[in-house]
């Protein structure tokens, strides 16, 4: 199981245990905004992006579910017995168990320490929300766009639409801010590929000293 060897989590790798493994194409949505979520994920391979969608189409990516981690909307939306306030979707070909609404709430309810664990890395993944909020808020986007490069230097596969999402725009002001990117020297665009040439410039934008 992906879930760390943790003896704190033992009874949730006991019951993902026991769900039906399931195998998702990338682009699978599990779960949607506004409606009930339909368990408590375990991610055994691939990985789950969480998202806020816009009506006018555009996305924004809040976090993802790796191996091992916890889902915060999933896992608030069945406390709360609330409705999903983000939608999920499978980024690649994802492996995956579903543990039941009732299982979970059975299982956090009689394992305090559980229970007390999981509420901690909810907090954590509050405190990642926050910062994602504070960027968006104060930050420009080639502040945020260049500080995305740098985290993931030297190079990285991905689409302009990929970037767009990830930071709740359109693709066509990413695909701007890269060329200008480019002709500066900074970056050398492939297909689908984008590798860094100057991390030092990248990282000044970031620090808001050298607007595009």
């Amino acid at each position: 199981m992906p879930i760390p060897p943790d003896p704190t989590l033992a009874p949730l790798a006991e019951l993902a245990a026991r769900a039906q493994p399931m195998r998702v194409p990338a682009g699978t949505r599990l779960f949607d905004a506004g409606h009930p979520c339909p368990g408590f994920p375990i991610v055994d391979e691939g990985s789950v992006s969480v998202s806020l969608h816009a009506p006018d189409g555009r996305r924004m990516e809040l976090y993802r579910v790796e191996p091992g981690e916890v889902c915060v909307v999933s896992a608030t939306c069945l406390f709360a017995h609330r409705v999903a306030t983000a939608s999920g979707e499978a980024r690649s070909e994802t492996v995956l168990r579903l543990i039941s609404p009732a299982d979970f709430e059975a299982v956090c309810e009689r394992d305090a320490v559980l229970r007390r664990y999981v509420m901690g890395l909810m907090a954590e993944r509050l405190a990642d929300l926050m910062a994602l909020v504070e960027a968006v808020a104060f930050q420009r986007l080639d502040q945020r766009l260049a500080a995305l490069l740098c985290a993931r230097a030297p190079s990285l596969r991905v689409t302009h639409q990929q970037l767009a999402d990830e930071l709740g725009t359109v693709r066509e002001i990413v695909s701007r801010l890269l060329r200008r990117f480019e002709r500066d020297g900074w970056v050398v665009l492939g297909r689908e590929r984008i590798d860094i040439a100057d991390a030092a410039s990248l990282q000044r934008v970031c620090a808001g000293s050298n607007a595009v």
